[in-house]
């Protein structure tokens, strides 16, 4: 496959933010306007809802997770049907990550919470599936049947090359925020490493037909994480993934984002890595970043909440819980203003009941919902960019 298949080009830059900018991002799958939001098919799907209706509310590119599809015992059909796109029915761009950050949140507990920004610890009580960790792996056991398994960055590659994404993420270890300086420093060299064993593997074994993502690591330290910047930027990778502990706070999470963002070589897309809240979201783009996923949107929609625009309301609100009473008689959409298939067709009052009667139809239309919302606040916020009035995109949206 040419390599004319991919590309970023940075298309305009804002004049209120000068970091901030649009892209675009072509790969064989198609091309995505940048800044865009990645939703998570975790297992090759997005729970409660089908490919069709992803589609359907403007998504652009989704991301599945190379360890719990490895656990998976279709691991082999999932490569004899030619890879995630045809087993999904998925024919836009696609990424996956390499499975370090699941695998380490089995030694470390606390890493899933700190870096998602929820900033819990590892109960005593959880016990932690990680075997083993040295220079060339990590063994660790399966929650699926307890049998232990092997992940290098060989491996890691090999898996993402048999699931076929555009764009796939270097393995590397990932780190939560109590360790020392000096493991974390220890943890960022061993993945400078795996990240060329990684690059080494697909330039030898791939097809072509994908790029890689250097993961940008070195914890809350600015000289650990201007050295894995350096190697990312010196090594040919086509992107980044800013990973690792993002902090103990929100407010350290961002110092971090924006040191490393103004370190990266500015002429490559940037992705950083499980972070999604509309408040980090508006921060990482001032700053320059290009794509952003987490799970929540959708998660809290199978709970529930919907997302809503700030404007739209009026009541000083970002969400709403629709398993609340107050809902039971109301007659009107989700959001007022918003066109997503959703709010065109059902009530919070139907949604109500969907959630109150264990109907599972409850939580599919708030995820759909969710998932236009995310997307048109990508969409506004390009359009603020272009504009130059990203600030009232933001004032409407309630963030800061």
């Amino acid at each position: 496959m040419s390599n004319d298949t991919f590309s970023f080009e940075i298309i305009e830059s804002s004049k209120q933010y000068s970091n901030a900018r649009l892209g675009l991002l072509r790969t064989p799958h198609g091309v995505i306007e940048t800044p865009a939001f990645i939703f998570c098919a975790t297992k090759a799907n997005i729970k409660g809802v089908t490919i069709d209706h992803v589609k359907n509310e403007g998504t652009q590119i989704i991301l599945s997770n190379t360890y719990h599809l490895m656990l998976q015992p279709t691991g082999k059909v999932i490569r004899e049907a030619g890879g995630l796109h045809a087993f999904t029915g998925w024919d836009g761009p696609m990424l996956t990550d390499s499975g370090g950050f699941q695998i380490f949140s089995l030694g470390h507990g606390s890493v899933s919470s700190e870096i998602k920004s929820s900033r819990g610890s590892c109960s005593p009580d959880k016990k932690l599936s990680l075997l083993k960790i040295d220079d060339d792996g990590a063994v660790f056991r399966s929650y699926i049947d307890g049998s232990v398994i092997k992940m290098t960055p060989e491996i890691s590659m090999q898996m993402q090359i048999d699931l076929g994404a555009d764009m796939i993420v270097s393995f590397d270890e990932c780190t939560p925020y109590h360790v020392s300086k000096e493991y974390t420093a220890l943890s960022m060299r061993k993945s400078k490493e795996w990240g060329l064993r990684s690059l080494r593997y697909l330039n030898e074994r791939g097809d072509g037909s994908q790029r890689l993502l250097a993961v940008i690591q070195g914890g809350v330290y600015e000289d650990l994480r201007l050295e894995s910047v350096d190697f990312a930027n010196e090594n040919g990778f086509f992107g980044f993934a800013v990973g690792g502990s993002l902090g103990q706070t929100t407010f350290e999470m961002r110092e971090i984002v924006s040191m490393v963002m103004e370190m990266l070589d500015r002429r490559k897309n940037v992705h950083l890595l499980g972070i999604g809240g509309i408040d980090d979201i508006f921060h990482g783009i001032r700053n320059g970043v290009d794509t952003f996923d987490c799970v929540s949107p959708t998660r809290i929609a199978r709970h529930g909440t919907a997302l809503v625009k700030y404007d739209d309301l009026k009541n000083g609100k970002r969400n709403i819980n629709l398993n609340n009473g107050i809902f039971r008689g109301d007659h009107s959409p989700i959001s007022p203003n918003c066109p997503c298939y959703t709010c065109q067709k059902f009530t919070r009052a139907y949604i109500h009941h969907l959630l109150k009667a264990k109907e599972c139809l409850g939580g599919t239309l708030i995820t759909i919902h969710n998932i236009h919302t995310m997307n048109r606040l990508m969409t506004e916020i390009r359009g603020g960019i272009k504009n130059d009035d990203l600030n009232r995109v933001c004032k409407e949206w309630g963030s800061e």
